[in-house]
C-alpha cells in the first residue's frame, strides 16, 4: 500500500514545500494539496517548486475541479510540469466544494466532469482531443502522462468513476462504507467493459498518531463536516433513502451549514454536529497499532493508497510515526 500526505497551501508557501521534502524523505509515495484558490494559495505554482526540490514523489491536487480554470489550462499546467520534472504529477478531480462555493457558484455538472476528464487526460497525456468542435493538441508534450483520479459519494459520480477514471479517491477512512462505495466504482468499470482491477484506489482521511483519543477527535471533527457537504449534496439530489451508506446520510441531520472561512480547519466551530463515532470510523486516530490495524483492513478491500490528512496540531510526530512505524510495515 502506498502512503500519501495532503497538505493545505496555508502560506508561507515554502513551508508546504519543507513539508513536502520531508515526507519524501521519510517514504511517502504522494503529496497532494488542496486546491481552493481563495481559501488558500494557488496549488500549481507551488508543484513546481516541491517537484524541483524532490526526485520521487507524486504531486497534485486533492482535488481540483472543471470550473475554476479552463480544462485546457488545467491539462496545459500538467503537461508543462510533466516536461519540465518528468511524468510525475497526478490529477485527482471533482465536481466541486470550497473553491466554487466561495465564489457563490454550484459544483460543476457530472456531464462536465466527465468532458474535462476526457480532455485534460488527453491533452496531457499527448493526445488530441475535441472540444467545442476544435481538434486540439499540446505538440510540445508528446511524453506527458497523466493519470486522472475521481473523487466521488453518490451513486452517479461513483458510476463515472468506474466508467472514465484511473483512480477512485474516497475521503473516509472507514471500511465498510469503503467497501460499500469500491463495489460500486468496480461493477461500473466492468459494465463499461473495463478492467475493474485497472481502477486504483485511494481513501484519504486526517490521521493522528497518539493515546489522547478526546483530544484527537476534536482536532479531526472538521472532517465530518467537509465530508457533510458532499452527503448533504447527495441528500438533497436522491433522498435519505440507500443512495449512499445509512451511516452517512444519519450524522448529517444536526446539520445546521458551513462556513468555508474555516473550511478543512481543526477546532472549526461548525461541525458540532460530528459524533465521536463518526470521526473515530471517517479518521484514524490513536497509537500506532491502530493505524496499523485499519490500514490492513483498507489494504484487504483493494485500497492501494491510504493519504492522510495532516491539519491538526502534531503535524511532525504524526508525519514521523508514519514514515519510521508504519510505512516500512505496509509499503
Amino acid at each position: 500500500m502506498d502512503i500519501g500526505v495532503v497538505l493545505q497551501c496555508d502560506p508561507p508557501a515554502m513551508e508546504v514545500v519543507e513539508w513536502a521534502k520531508k515526507a519524501e524523505e521519510l517514504g511517502y509515495s504522494h503529496v497532494w494539496t488542496f486546491d481552493s484558490h481563495v481559501l488558500w494559495q494557488e496549488p500549481f505554482v507551488i508543484y513546481s517548486k516541491i517537484l524541483a526540490d524532490t526526485e520521487r514523489v507524486i504531486v497534485g491536487p486533492m482535488v481540483t475541479n472543471p470550473g475554476t480554470r479552463n480544462w485546457t489550462v488545467i491539462a496545459s499546467q500538467f503537461a508543462t510540469l510533466n516536461e519540465m520534472y518528468g511524468n510525475r504529477t497526478i490529477c485527482g478531480i471533482g465536481r466541486g466544494d470550497s473553491a466554487l462555493r466561495v465564489l457563490g457558484l454550484p459544483p460543476n455538472s457530472l456531464t462536465q466532469l466527465r468532458e474535462s476528464i476526457g480532455v485534460i487526460r488527453g491533452l496531457a497525456s499527448g493526445q488530441t482531443v475535441s472540444l467545442r468542435g476544435q481538434e486540439l493538441r499540446f505538440a510540445w508534450a508528446p511524453d506527458s502522462r497523466l493519470d486522472v483520479w475521481v473523487a466521488a459519494y453518490g451513486p452517479k459520480a461513483l458510476a463515472l468513476t468506474g466508467e472514465v477514471g484511473d483512480g477512485y479517491i474516497l475521503q473516509l477512512a472507514d471500511p465498510d462504507i469503503a467497501a460499500w462505495m469500491i463495489k460500486a466504482v468496480r461493477a461500473a468499470a466492468e459494465r463499461a467493459g473495463r478492467d475493474p482491477a485497472a481502477v486504483k484506489f485511494c481513501v484519504a482521511a486526517p490521521a493522528y498518531v497518539g493515546d489522547d483519543l478526546a483530544h484527537q477527535r476534536d482536532q479531526t471533527r472538521w472532517f465530518g463536516g467537509m465530508v457533510g457537504n458532499h452527503v448533504a449534496d447527495i441528500v438533497a439530489r436522491y433522498g435519505a433513502g440507500g443512495a449512499v451508506p445509512q451511516v452517512l446520510t444519519d450524522y448529517i441531520k444536526g446539520r445546521q451549514g458551513y462556513d468555508y472561512a474555516e473550511h478543512g480547519r481543526a477546532g472549526n466551530s461548525h461541525t458540532s454536529f460530528v459524533p465521536d463515532e463518526v470521526v473515530d470510523r471517517f479518521c484514524i486516530l490513536g497509537p500506532v497499532e491502530a493505524h496499523l490495524q485499519r490500514l490492513e483492513e483498507l489494504r484487504a478491500i483493494g485500497v492501494d493508497q491510504f493519504a492522510l490528512y495532516l491539519q491538526h496540531d502534531d503535524k511532525e510526530a504524526t508525519l514521523r510515526a508514519y514514515g519510521e512505524k508504519i510505512i516500512p510495515v505496509v509499503a
